[in-house]
């Protein structure tokens, strides 16, 4: 049996915050490739899950891009912003302070299990505000089975230092360009010695490292959309495809195809 979409495209009023009584609330939100969240906060925890699309989420000084079939925490209280990079069909669901599943503040992009995603799809179904026993069992359920995932290793951390922050914002719009730190230093007005040093204090990697890590979170979405591995290899700057599988593998712990097999 098919499963209806739910489609809505304004926020929703407070009513839909998750209770004591309701821990768990979930809205559905499609929004176009323009689209941007402004930085904002709430006091509930939040899941944001893409059914479709690419979003990337900044806070607390680092980026983080999600492809499709997974999801990012943010913890209560934490500002964040929103950037849609693909039209995107979200899931954000709401969780009570109290019932977190994750200590601390980071946030992180899960891989959501074939159950932590039938669970979404079928808390979707009900009426938002519903208080029943259906509703606490899947809550609940879904509360055992998020604090069960694991996390993906795609934060990008952003720099503080305004020269860097040119750099790394162009990087992030153009993973794939080739310019050596030299090139980079004409453009931001700052020596090459410099923009090193910047790296390592601010960012804790070399320029190298930060590169590619910006270039593998962006393969994700490639790699979900179907591009071959070729393309995406030459789309962001490696020498062949077995050089940006050799990354991916050892970031990810698995090949680029079999990154996306369960969907």
């Amino acid at each position: 049996m098919s499963i209806p979409v739910v489609h809505h495209t304004q926020p929703f009023p407070d009513c839909f915050d998750p209770t004591p009584a309701r821990p768990v609330t979930l809205t559905a939100r499609d929004l176009e490739a323009a689209d941007s969240v402004a930085p904002h906060t709430h006091p509930f925890g939040q899941l944001t899950y893409a059914r479709e699309g690419v979003i990337r989420l900044t806070a607390s000084g680092s980026s983080w891009i999600v492809p499709p079939s997974r999801a990012i925490w943010t913890a209560p209280g934490v500002v964040h912003a929103v950037t849609v990079l693909e039209p995107v069909r979200l899931r954000p669901v709401r969780v009570h302070a109290a019932r977190t599943p994750f200590p601390g503040e980071d946030c992180r992009v899960l891989d959501v299990s074939t159950l932590l995603r039938e669970l979404i799809l079928a808390l979707e179904q009900l009426p938002a505000l519903e208080v029943s026993p259906r509703a606490t069992l899947l809550s609940e359920l879904m509360l055992d089975e998020l604090a069960r995932a694991p996390a993906l290793p795609i934060r990008i951390p952003l720099p503080r230092d305004k020269r860097l922050q040119s750099l790394c914002e162009r990087l992030l719009d153009a993973p794939g360009a080739t310019e050596t730190l030299a090139g980079w230093a004409r453009r931001v007005g700052a020596s090459e010695r410099t923009l090193a040093r910047l790296f390592e204090r601010e960012l804790g990697m070399s320029f190298g490292q930060w590169r590619q890590q910006a270039r593998l979170a962006h393969a994700a979405p490639l790699i979900a959309r179907g591009m071959p591995l070729a393309r995406v290899a030459e789309e962001l700057g490696y020498t062949s495809q077995s050089a940006f599988s050799h990354m991916f593998r050892k970031t990810f712990g698995c090949s680029p195809s079999a990154f996306f097999a369960r969907r």
